[in-house]
């Protein structure tokens, strides 16, 4: 493993980040112990989960209200399909 300080490693952090996507084992010592950089694959459920503690019933109602309203709105005529091309002013 390559051990960095943090100075050397924030010098030229993103280097040391693909190094570490290429399979290199790279760790920064802080307060007598090093911290390893590795990646982790995110998935949105774990995502919601960590960041708004939502459990897995949450999320599957959110997902149905927001699907209700959506569904509400392009009844209503208030959802317009994007065109790609923005109107100014």
């Amino acid at each position: 493993m390559k051990t960095l300080t943090v100075t050397a490693a924030r010098q030229n952090l993103g280097a040391w980040l693909k190094k570490s996507l290429q399979g290199e084992d790279i760790g920064v010592m802080i307060d007598g112990a090093i911290v390893a950089f590795r990646p982790v694959k995110v998935y949105s459920e774990d995502y919601a989960a960590q960041e708004y503690g939502a459990t897995p019933e949450e999320l599957d109602a959110f997902v149905q209200k927001a699907n209700r309203e959506l569904n509400a709105d392009r009844k209503a005529g208030r959802f317009k399909p994007f065109t790609g091309k923005l109107k100014r002013g």
